[in-house]
C-alpha cells in the first residue's frame, strides 16, 4: 500500500482554511471543531456572543466575520492551524493570502440546494490555487430536500467530481445520523457526540448503491481499484480511505461529508477525515517551491496588549525567536518574539515548528504578502481581491485630529488589503476606496472606536468637465494705471473644439512683435487658469487655443499683465463658444449566474447603461459576462442592486472609460447643485 498522502503526525502542523458563503457558520463550525478536539472547555456560540473568533465589537455588531480568525489545537497526536475566513465579499479580501497558504480547504454550504451556487466563488478560487479541498455540509438538522439533490446542485460550481462519503439516515422528515460509505458503518447522533448503530435495513439497498458509485470514481484515478470492481472483489477499507486521501491532496476529486456545528454533530467524523486525509505541510511546501525554512506573512494586525503583529505560516523548517531571516528586497530581519494565536488571545512560543500558524512582533518594515526566508526566497504568492466599487470622501470631524487620523489610517491600510486612500488632486478630497458600503462603514466604526478618532463621509464629488461647440475669436485687455509705472497687456486669441479625450493645446501666431516672446507664456498660463472654471464652473477640456494678436506697452506691459489679459480673454470667449456638460463614464464588467442576467442587464439599463455585449464567462458553467458603460453618476449603490438581484452572487469591475455630453434636465441640475449659494 502507498504511503498515507496525508503526512500524519511527524511532518508538522496542518493549516485547514475554512471558507465558503456568508452565513453558513464557518465560525460556528471552527467553534464546533476546537471544542470537539478538546481545545477549549466550552463550545462557543456565534449568537450568543460567547464565541472565541469574532471577538471584535465590529464583527459582535453586524453577526458575522469582519476579519480572518486563527485557532489552534491538537487531535489524536496530530496538530492543527485552523484559519477562518470571512465570507461576506465585504471581508473576503482578509483571508485571501492565508488561503493560499493552506494544506486543505472546507467550503462550508448550506443544506438547501437552491443556495447551492453560492460556493461558486470559493470552489473556483481553490481550484486556481490547486487547494485541495472538500464540502462540509452544515445544518443537516435543518436540511428538508434530499442530499443528493444538493450533490446534484453543487456539482455544476465545481470542476472536480465530487464524492459523497455520507447518506444520512432519516426519521420520517428528520436527519438523526448518517452512513459512512467508506468504513460502512451506521451511527445516530446523540447529542454532542454520535455512537454507533446497524445499518438500517431499509437503507441497505441506498448503501450499497451510493458506495459503488463512490468505489466507481476512486477507481477513475486507481487501476488495482478498477480491476478489483471488475472482479467484482470487495476492496478493504484501508484502500478506500487512501485513494479519498490521495484523491483529495491532489485535486482529483472534492469529499462531502455533512453534520451541524451548532449541534456538535459530524464533527468527529470531520476531525478524523482532517485527521487522515488533510496532506501535511510539505504538501503546500512543495507546492509553493518552498526550500529553505521561511515565512510567509499573510496579514499584518495593530491593536491588541501585543502591538504590531506579523501573522505568518512556517515552511520548509522550524523557526526559532530571534532568528535572522532576508526579506523580499534583500534587507535583514531578526524576529522578535513569537506566539501563537486562539482567537483574541495569544500564547508566547519559543519557535515556529513546520506548518505552524504564529504572530511574530517587533518586526517593523515587513507587510503582508512579504516572504521571510533563511535562504533560497520562494516566488510571490498572487491572489485575488475583491474589486474596490466603493469610495467615500472623509475628513476629520475635529480639525485637530487630522494628524491622528493619518496615523491610525495607516495602521489600517497595512491591515486591510482591500483598503485604499487616495487624494483627490481636482477636489482636494481625501478618498477611502473598498469593496463596498458594508466594508467602509466598518473601517469607520474601527477608525472609531481602536483610535478614537470620528470622521465625516460623504460620496466623493463627481469628475463632471465641460467643453464648447464652437469656434470663436476674443480680444483681451488688462489696463490699469495707478500712479507710477500702469498695467497693460492686450490679446487676441482664437478657441475652437478639439476631439474627445484630445485634451489642451496651446499655440501661437504672433508676427512683427506684436507680443514679444517671453511674455507668450504668460498668456498661456492665463489661459489655463481660466480653464480650471468655466462658465458651467467645471473643469474645461478638449479645446484648442491660438494666440492670433495682440499689442504691447513698452513701459507698462508685463507677464502679470498679459497672464491677466490672457485669463479674460479665455473666460469671455468660454462662455461664447457653446459650452455644455460631459460627464466621466465607466467601462463596467458584470459577471453573474446566467439565471440572473435578464435581472442584472435591467438593472444596468436603469442607471442609463449602455450594454456592450453579453457572453458566457470563460471557464464558467451557467456563468455570464455582461459589458456595458455607465455613468460614473449612476455607480453608487450598483453593487448592493446587482447582489440583490443574483442571490449575492453578481461582481463587478469599473474603470474610467471616456467623457460623454451630459444635456437637458440632468445637466441643468449638475449645474445648479455647483453654483455657490448666494450671500
Amino acid at each position: 500500500m502507498p504511503k498515507d498522502p496525508s503526512g500524519a503526525k511527524a511532518n508538522g502542523t496542518r493549516a485547514i482554511a475554512l471558507v465558503g458563503p456568508a452565513g453558513a457558520g464557518k465560525t460556528s463550525l471552527a467553534e464546533a471543531i476546537v471544542h470537539a478536539a478538546g481545545a477549549t472547555d466550552r463550545h462557543g456560540s456565534v449568537g450568543n456572543g460567547t464565541s472565541i473568533g469574532d471577538s471584535s465589537a465590529e464583527a459582535r455588531a453586524r453577526g458575522g466575520s469582519t476579519e480572518l480568525n486563527l485557532y489552534h489545537f491538537d487531535y489524536l497526536g496530530d496538530r492543527f492551524a485552523l484559519i477562518d475566513c470571512p465570507g461576506s465579499v465585504g471581508f473576503a479580501a482578509d483571508g485571501a493570502r492565508a488561503i493560499a497558504l493552506a494544506d486543505l480547504a472546507i467550503v462550508v454550504v448550506d443544506p438547501d440546494p437552491a443556495r447551492a451556487p453560492l460556493a461558486a466563488p470559493a470552489l473556483r478560487a481553490l481550484d486556481e490555487l490547486g487547494i485541495p479541498h472538500l464540502i462540509f455540509v452544515n445544518r443537516i438538522d435543518q436540511a428538508h430536500g434530499r442530499i443528493r439533490d444538493l450533490l446534484a446542485a453543487l456539482q455544476p460550481v465545481s470542476v472536480e467530481p465530487l464524492i459523497a462519503r455520507q447518506i444520512p439516515i432519516r426519521e420520517g422528515e428528520k436527519i438523526t445520523g448518517f452512513v459512512d460509505l467508506a468504513l460502512e458503518r451506521a451511527y445516530h447522533y446523540t447529542g454532542k457526540d454520535s455512537e454507533p448503530i446497524d445499518i438500517p435495513g431499509e437503507l441497505a439497498d441506498r448503501e450499497h448503491e451510493a458506495r459503488a458509485h463512490m468505489l466507481e470514481q476512486l477507481a477513475d484515478h486507481d487501476d488495482e481499484l478498477l480491476e478489483q470492481l471488475v472482479m467484482e472483489q470487495t476492496p478493504d477499507a484501508k484502500r478506500v480511505l487512501h485513494d479519498l486521501a490521495r484523491e483529495t491532496s491532489e485535486t482529483l476529486a472534492v469529499p462531502v461529508l455533512f453534520g451541524s456545528a451548532e449541534s456538535g454533530w459530524g464533527i468527529g467524523r470531520l476531525l478524523k477525515a482532517l485527521r487522515h486525509e488533510a496532506p501535511g505541510p510539505q504538501h503546500s511546501a512543495d507546492r509553493l517551491e518552498v526550500g529553505d525554512p521561511a515565512l510567509f506573512v499573510f496579514k499584518v494586525h495593530n491593536g491588541g496588549t501585543v502591538g504590531r503583529l506579523a501573522l505568518a505560516r512556517a515552511l520548509g523548517g522550524r523557526i526559532g525567536e530571534g532568528s535572522d531571516l532576508k526579506s523580499c528586497d534583500g534587507a535583514s530581519a531578526r524576529l522578535g518574539a513569537l506566539f501563537r494565536v486562539q482567537g483574541d488571545k495569544t500564547q508566547k512560543v519559543g519557535e515556529a515548528a513546520n506548518g505552524d500558524v504564529v504572530a511574530v512582533a517587533k518586526i517593523d518594515g515587513v507587510k503582508a504578502g512579504d516572504w521571510l526566508s533563511s535562504g533560497t526566497m520562494p516566488p510571490a504568492i498572487d491572489v485575488t481581491l475583491p474589486s474596490l466599487n466603493c469610495t467615500l470622501a472623509i475628513e476629520p470631524a475635529d480639525r485637530k485630529d487630522d494628524v491622528k487620523l493619518s496615523g491610525a489610517l495607516h495602521r489600517l491600510l497595512e491591515e486591510d488589503p482591500a483598503l485604499v486612500l487616495e487624494q483627490d488632486e481636482d477636489t482636494h478630497e481625501m478618498r477611502l476606496r473598498g469593496v463596498n458600503d458594508e466594508h467602509l462603514r466598518t473601517v469607520l466604526e474601527r477608525l472609531k472606536r481602536r483610535y478614537g478618532v470620528t470622521v465625516t463621509a460623504r460620496a466623493p464629488t463627481i469628475g463632471y468637465r465641460e467643453s464648447i461647440r464652437k469656434t470663436v475669436t476674443q480680444k483681451g485687455r488688462h489696463k490699469k494705471q495707478s500712479g507710477g509705472h500702469g498695467q497693460f497687456g492686450d490679446v487676441v486669441i482664437e478657441v475652437k473644439p478639439l476631439p474627445r479625450g484630445s485634451g489642451f493645446q496651446f499655440g501661437d501666431r504672433i508676427t512683427g512683435g506684436a507680443i514679444p516672446k517671453q511674455w507668450i507664456p504668460a498668456v498661456e498660463d492665463g489661459v489655463r487658469e481660466a480653464m480650471r472654471k468655466g462658465p458651467l464652473g467645471f473643469t474645461v477640456v478638449d479645446v484648442a487655443v491660438t494666440l492670433v494678436d495682440g499689442s504691447y506697452h513698452s513701459v507698462d506691459s508685463s507677464e502679470l499683465a498679459f497672464r491677466l489679459a490672457g485669463r479674460l480673454a479665455m473666460a469671455e470667449a468660454l462662455a461664447a463658444a457653446g459650452p455644455h456638460l460631459l460627464e466621466p463614464m465607466h467601462k463596467v464588467t458584470v459577471v453573474c449566474p446566467t439565471s440572473a442576467a435578464s435581472r442584472v442587464s435591467s438593472a444596468v439599463a436603469s442607471r442609463r447603461g449602455q450594454m456592450l455585449g453579453m457572453a458566457p464567462r470563460d471557464g464558467w458553467t451557467g456563468w455570464d459576462r455582461i459589458d456595458a458603460v455607465i455613468p460614473e453618476a449612476e455607480l453608487g449603490g450598483l453593487e448592493a442592486e446587482l447582489r440583490s438581484q443574483s442571490q449575492g452572487l453578481a461582481s463587478y469591475d469599473a474603470a474610467y472609460d471616456h467623457l460623454s455630453e451630459l444635456n437637458g434636465p440632468m445637466a441643468d441640475k449638475v449645474v445648479k447643485q455647483r453654483e455657490p449659494e448666494p450671500a
